[in-house]
């Protein structure tokens, strides 16, 4: 079949989001599929290396189509800029899918948020006569509404109504947990029968096969350390400040350090609320590229997952499968509503409390320093459950189905 897949990112960018869908584009491109991918232009959260790099609008990469659109600043820019920008991204990205696809479209599907990306998928399927399957990560504006990053009525009220047209003209509609399609269900009066719950997923091999003699703690200095880590974008939906509180209360254990390696838009206020705290226990360094990261978790202990408390919706942040990929413990700080809490459960991988609990938390943590030998048994089984559950095949299968 002849697939689109539209995303505001794909490698060399660097997210969680990124490479899942260039595991999706290349999977089903494996399996036979004619896969064309539009993205934005990367610029943003990249590897040194790549920053400078140029890339060509149209190129073939693994045997991927992949069509690269300038678009207005996206990321690490106000929320008015961004709303500007998103809502530029229909017209910029269909004109160029008409520019470079002139044969058939089957399916595209569509990886949301941003939300206006959802009005791509209605034009190509008006357009090509092809199949709309809306991929949700997270519900927007729901999502920025708990932030309080959207507050003006008017708009809330523009963005909810466009949601519920993208929902309509969507043909299935895919979310990652049952409990994120529960929820579209109760709360967005989605009919059941048109969504699916189809979980996210890791190429375990490429977190296991390591070849290559890289030691990210020598580079950052870190032997004999016990590291817990927290790896991807620093922005307000991770409510990091509250992990950087955390930080606090257990300053006085020299061993521990709590490594972010990332960026995003809240990385000044979180080094601001490290200076105010005069803590040296926690380090920030930069993105490092989808081929190291595996090394990077090798080197540490503990994986973090963190969302702000203010969050009500039942996302569960990417870095959970890498972490289990990786054979890492988790211990994860979430929002009650968070589905991140039953697959800690169902995974027995480590730990889940509330985040708004500093006290609970930095029980957990003194709980995981005081038995690393203990912990490393989470590890093994959030590895086991990701080899059963999370293998890109099992999930590619359930897509096709929907084809």
């Amino acid at each position: 079949m002849n697939i689109l897949i539209v995303a505001d990112v794909y490698p060399p960018e660097i997210s969680s989001a990124s490479h899942l869908m260039q595991e999706l584009a290349e999977g089903l491109a494996q399996r036979g599929h004619q896969i064309s991918v539009a993205t934005s232009y990367p610029r943003y959260y990249l590897e040194g290396s790549k920053k400078n790099e140029n890339l060509k609008t149209f190129s073939l990469e693994n045997n991927v189509n992949v069509i690269r659109i300038k678009t207005l600043p996206l990321h690490k820019v106000n929320f008015i800029v961004r709303g500007i920008s998103q809502l530029t991204l229909p017209l910029l990205f269909f004109k160029k899918i008409k520019r470079f696809i002139k044969g058939k479209i089957d399916v595209v599907i569509v990886y949301s948020p941003p939300l206006p990306l959802g009005l791509v998928g209605g034009k190509v399927k008006r357009y090509y006569n092809s199949k709309f399957i809306l991929n949700i990560q997270d519900i927007f504006p729901q999502n920025a509404i708990d932030l309080s990053v959207l507050r003006n009525k008017i708009l809330v009220k523009f963005f909810e109504l466009m949601e519920k047209k993208i929902y309509r003209n969507a043909d299935k509609i895919v979310f990652h947990s049952e409990g994120g399609r529960n929820f579209l269900i109760k709360e967005k009066k989605i009919p059941p029968e048109k969504i699916v719950a189809i979980s996210n997923w890791i190429n375990v091999d490429f977190y296991q096969n390591l070849r290559k003699d890289i030691s990210f703690k020598e580079k950052y200095g870190l032997k004999n350390k016990f590291i817990f880590l927290f790896a991807g974008i620093l922005g307000p939906a991770q409510g990091l400040v509250f992990l950087i509180k955390v930080a606090k209360e257990v300053s006085e254990i020299k061993d521990i350090v709590f490594l972010l390696v990332g960026d995003g838009m809240e990385k000044e206020k979180i080094r601001e609320t490290i200076k105010d705290y005069s803590l040296t226990n926690v380090i920030i360094k930069p993105f490092v590229s989808k081929e190291d990261y595996p090394y990077l978790l090798k080197d540490v202990d503990v994986g973090i997952v963190c969302l702000s408390n203010k969050n009500k919706t039942p996302f569960t942040p990417g870095k959970f499968l890498g972490y289990l990929a990786g054979g890492l413990p988790i211990v994860a700080f979430l929002n009650r509503g968070s589905d991140g809490f039953s697959l800690v459960e169902k995974a027995k991988c480590g730990y889940a409390v509330e985040s708004n609990d500093v006290n609970k938390a930095v029980k957990i943590i003194k709980k995981m320093y005081g038995e690393k030998e203990k912990i490393k048994e989470f590890g093994k089984k959030g590895l086991n459950y990701a080899r059963n559950n999370l293998t890109i095949d099992i999930c590619l299968k359930k897509f096709e189905n929907l084809f």
